[in-house]
């Protein structure tokens, strides 16, 4: 039901000899006077950064290099993890989305709708608090620009936010038996939700009440 974080293993990258003579120079180089860590750092570990520096410092700067000082490793290592700065953005956006809609450890949140919509209310407050101008710079640009992968994975994101709310209304036992029927379906009631809540997020609108007032008078 909605994200898990993806818990992914370190890939072990295949070198050459041309490769491993690199490494082998790296192992001596400094910069701005630090060791630089040459052991290839995770993925996850990649997306962590990224996400500090989204954090911090906004969209402008994530690139191949800012991530990789902020890992402290060489860049070639976050090349053996995406192949250019439009990819790791893309896995960058899905990361975060993530982190503010990861699985809570309470799953009684999943058998009742009002209490999923005042739980996915709270981590979009949360996310604007930890990632401020994220939802608008990513509805509005990101999508808007031509990063086919980036809309890739926003539409995997979606999905899987869409699949839960209609799990949720489906298990919840308080919902009356003819709410729903062929024309209006559980799928059409949790687009409807859904679309609430992007237009929540473009409007940093993070109280539930009116959606919460929709579904009582709906659903019970």
């Amino acid at each position: 039901m909605f994200l898990r974080n993806h818990a992914e293993k370190d890939q072990i990258p295949v070198l050459d000899s041309a490769g491993i003579f690199c490494i082998m120079i790296l192992n001596n180089v400094h910069i701005e006077g630090k060791h630089m860590n040459t052991v290839v750092t995770s993925k996850d570990e990649i997306l962590k950064a990224s996400r500090e520096l989204i954090r911090e410092r906004g969209w402008s700067a994530i690139s191949i290099r800012s991530v990789a000082a902020a890992c402290g490793v060489s860049v070639g290592s976050i090349y053996n993890y995406f192949d250019s700065k439009a990819e790791l953005m893309s896995a960058a956006v899905e990361s975060v989305w993530c982190e503010i809609f990861h699985r809570p450890e309470d799953d009684a949140v999943f058998r009742d709708v009002q209490a999923c919509i005042v739980w996915m209310y709270e981590r979009m407050a949360y996310g604007c608090r930890q990632y401020p101008g994220f939802f608008t710079l990513h509805s509005l640009g990101f999508m808007r620009e031509e990063k086919d992968d980036g809309k890739r994975r926003m539409q995997q994101t979606w999905q899987h936010i869409l699949a839960g709310l209609c799990s949720v209304l489906k298990q919840d036992a308080k919902i009356r038996p003819d709410a729903f029927n062929e024309q209006f379906t559980v799928e059409k009631f949790a687009d409807v939700l859904f679309f609430q809540m992007l237009s929540a997020l473009l409007r940093q609108d993070y109280d539930p009440a009116a959606v919460l007032e929709i579904v009582r008078r709906t659903l019970y």
